[in-house]
């Protein structure tokens, strides 16, 4: 028998048994050099900020024109993927830090986005912090306790975003990273949190399926219920009916249906114009995890339930959560304990570090991104928060040149 469809089988099992190892050699290879070209900035904020999350989704609008379509060539013989960038807040020993790593082509275009919306901020690239550590934890000195987070809903369901941290009285905005940063500020020596974003930008037809969503809310998109089975059952009825009795066929006034807005209930309408909402804007295909770190003399896993407590604040329960992604979660439980615990601390310890976007991912719009990474306002007086006391200005235009 194979050896009359050998030439159907072989390729189809060397198909599915050689592309994905190449695959992941190429993609490898490409990560590997970009790695090599990039570059780490640090960003201190202006002193007075009043603006909000909104200028931030402002910069975000402007890294998403990176995102160009490859060819097969690219895609599947050098292995290009969609360009990255990692947006990371760090806690280290209560000062609290603001860094962008990108490729170095990429970073004249994430400097004139800042400056365009922050005009007084200062930036400086800076060495990979992650550098200051050793190469493996846990150690005999280290300990940690990290996670990926993934979402609770599909992706179009929005997080709670910026316009929902408003007072009901006064109708001023709280600042949503003001409880994480506060967290930061509390890290005793020895103590550190890290939290990253790794994004790529995707194209605008990534929510073409998404938008079936929408229609199913709406109540637009029936649900196939039973498939081609069903349908096969019921064209077989009615052909046995039909030989008994006369054929009767179905009158052709249609029921109509109550409008939209009363066909909803309150709830209901709020989430369908938050979804719609989110997908009207630019997306980014994103990698969330973040890491406690903390010398083992002082190791105080605390500071994780806190952490964690303020980032469910950007939980909605109406729409989207998200919540740590138990196969990423070191901790291990019943044989084996000390050792799957360890190669668990080991492998997202080192996927940071590479900001690896292997595994579950998550689509972040613009405008949930801005509320999750930002430069706090001039409401956030934190000791610990380094910002830029004077303003920046140009030099004058008559200054001798030579």
């Amino acid at each position: 028998m194979l050896g009359q469809f050998w030439w159907i089988v072989l390729p189809v099992a060397f198909y599915f048994g050689f592309f994905p190892l190449w695959m992941d050699f190429v993609v490898g290879g490409w990560l590997t050099k970009s790695a090599k070209e990039s570059v780490m900035i640090e960003i201190i904020p202006p002193k007075n900020i009043e603006k909000g999350p909104r200028m931030m989704e402002s910069v975000f609008y402007g890294i998403a024109g990176v995102f160009v379509t490859l060819n097969p060539i690219d895609q599947y013989v050098n292995g290009a993927v969609t360009h990255r960038f990692s947006f990371e807040l760090v806690g280290e020993e209560g000062a609290v830090h603001f860094y962008i790593r990108m490729e170095s082509k990429y970073k004249k275009l994430v400097e004139a986005q800042i400056y365009a919306q922050y005009p007084d901020a200062e930036i400086i690239e800076v060495e990979d912090y992650t550098k200051k550590f050793p190469i493996v934890i846990p150690n005999k000195e280290w300990n940690l306790w990290g996670t990926d987070m993934e979402f609770i809903m599909p992706d179009p369901y929005p997080i709670r975003t910026y316009d929902y941290f408003e007072e009901s009285v006064s109708g001023e905005m709280v600042d949503p990273l003001s409880a994480v940063i506060e967290i930061l500020g509390k890290l005793t020596p020895g103590q550190h949190i890290w939290l990253q974003y790794v994004i790529a930008p995707q194209p605008e037809s990534w929510k073409k399926d998404e938008m079936k969503l929408v229609q199913k809310l709406a109540g637009r998109l029936k649900e196939d219920k039973g498939g081609i089975f069903k349908d096969l059952a019921d064209v077989f009825s009615k052909i046995i009916s039909g030989v008994f009795k006369a054929v009767e066929f179905p009158g052709k006034e249609k029921k109509e249906e109550q409008p939209l807005e009363f066909r909803l209930t309150p709830v209901e309408r709020e989430v369908l114009k938050a979804v719609e909402d989110n997908l009207g804007k630019n997306a980014f295909l994103t990698k969330m995890r973040w890491l406690y770190l903390g010398k083992k003399d002082g190791f105080d896993k605390s500071f994780v339930s806190s952490f964690m407590g303020s980032l469910k604040q950007f939980n909605d329960m109406n729409l989207n959560s998200f919540k740590p992604q138990d196969v990423s979660k070191t901790f291990a439980n019943y044989v084996f304990r000390k050792s799957i615990l360890s190669h668990r601390q080991r492998k997202i310890y080192r996927r940071f570090k590479g900001r690896d976007m292997d595994g579950n991912k998550m689509t972040f719009s613009t405008k949930e991104l801005a509320t999750l990474y930002h430069f706090p306002d001039i409401g956030v007086k934190a000791p610990y928060f380094q910002r830029v006391d004077s303003k920046r200005s140009s030099a004058p235009s008559n200054l001798p040149i030579g």
